[in-house]
């Protein structure tokens, strides 16, 4: 009666002599239940396969380090943005006012008033008046050009007086940074005929440069047609608007003393 061995163990049988497949790979059994089994090359690796898995998920599951499946990376991750009415923003905000001391017991805040310029009246401006001072804007230049005005010729038949007309260097700046596409706007722009602004300050920004100038001195009437220009100048007072309409120069917030043709 032949001897079987317990159940799980394995045993390696006589490897056949000859050619062929069966003299390459050795012929393993195994048993299972009352049956010998043979297995071939490709079952054994996938047998010790489900072992090496077993004892993994069993060694992470006992120490808590392996067997947790890798975190993929979001992408389009944002960050999580805190209330700016949090607590913990209002307890940081007023403890930096007073390391700094911005608030302190028994002092009154100072607060800087800008003085209103004596030559206005309300906002009727005295130092208006012939000849006129204007300054030119970069799209001002443009727009004449496409409307077929020659910027001397049609101020003065705008305001009916002799006109002066300036350019700061941030509005050359512009022109030249803008390229060969605006080469005739440049030309027109070093008429000599023009009197140049020079500019103190960095950057070409022409805007910025001309509401500063406007509020230093109000003698100036600013020639331009960009719609924020004319929110941030209306904000000024006394300071009138050139701009084109019908192939023309019209300006607003002129007064009517001074011949400022009606709309």
């Amino acid at each position: 009666m032949p001897i079987f061995p317990p159940p799980g163990q394995t045993r390696t049988m006589p490897t056949p002599r000859g050619p062929g497949p069966a003299s390459r790979e050795a012929a393993r059994t195994r048993f299972c239940g009352h049956f010998w089994v043979e297995e071939g090359r490709e079952e054994r690796g996938k047998r010790r396969e489900e072992r090496g898995e077993r004892s993994q998920g069993e060694e992470g599951g006992g120490r808590g380090e392996m067997g947790k499946a890798k975190k993929t990376r979001k992408f389009a991750e944002v960050k999580r943005m805190l209330n700016p009415k949090d607590q913990r923003l209002v307890v940081k905000t007023a403890q930096q006012n007073q390391l700094n001391g911005k608030k302190k017991e028994g002092e009154d805040e100072i607060k800087q008033v800008d003085v209103a310029p004596s030559a206005l009246f309300f906002s009727f401006n005295k130092q208006l008046g012939p000849p006129y001072h204007i300054i030119l804007d970069t799209n001002f230049i443009n727009f004449s050009i496409q409307n077929k005005l020659d910027p001397m010729k049609a101020s003065m038949d705008c305001l009916y007086a002799k006109c002066t007309l300036y350019i700061t260097d941030c509005v050359m700046g512009e022109l030249e940074k803008l390229g060969q596409k605006y080469r005739v706007a440049l030309r027109i722009a070093k008429d000599p005929r023009f009197e140049r602004l020079p500019c103190t300050h960095k950057g070409i920004y022409a805007d910025d440069c001309i509401c500063e100038r406007i509020q230093q001195a109000r003698c100036y009437i600013v020639a331009t047609c960009d719609r924020d220009l004319k929110r941030r100048i209306r904000k000024v007072p006394g300071v009138p608007i050139m701009y084109i309409t019908q192939r023309k120069y019209s300006i607003e917030r002129m007064p009517e003393a001074f011949g400022a043709p009606r709309q």
